[in-house]
């Protein structure tokens, strides 16, 4: 088990139509680790209906890159800048693919943490499902005192 030694802050808008739109907040715990220059964010993301059920939810963040893994499910996004992919989405009543273009991604982290900022859009059977933007704020939990 990894040593939650991080708060990790997410904002997700959503806009489906031009007045229909959504916003996520998520504040947690969790752990960031580099490895031969990729680095990783790792938090739990707690069922709605039951909270005593959680998944793993994991960024896998590469230079113009970021992958979008949760643990349990089918979901995998790839979000890389000026590329559409096609990825798997797990509603919990099914999976589905989903036509996922990034049209931005500014990665400001470092050694300590830091920010990532996304912009992208998903479709469905080519027709615009939504457009959305992410925001991922990484900052270290004070170190105990004693």
């Amino acid at each position: 088990m990894l040593k939650e030694d991080y708060t990790i802050n997410i904002t997700g808008r959503q806009v489906y139509e031009e007045e229909d739109t959504g916003e996520v907040c998520l504040s947690t715990t969790g752990t960031y680790s580099e490895r031969e220059g990729v680095r990783f964010i790792a938090y739990k993301e707690y069922d709605e209906e039951d909270p005593r059920l959680s998944h793993t939810a994991v960024l896998k963040v590469e230079p113009g890159k970021v992958t979008m893994i949760r643990a349990g499910s089918s979901t995998r996004l790839i979000l890389e800048l000026g590329r559409r992919h096609f990825c798997h989405y797990d509603t919990g009543f099914g999976s589905l693919t989903v036509g996922v273009f990034t049209s931005e991604l500014k990665e400001a982290l470092h050694s300590r943490g830091g920010s990532l900022e996304i912009k992208y859009t998903l479709d469905i059977d080519s027709n615009l499902s939504s457009s959305n933007e992410l925001l991922v704020e990484v900052i270290p939990l004070p170190e105990p005192r004693c």
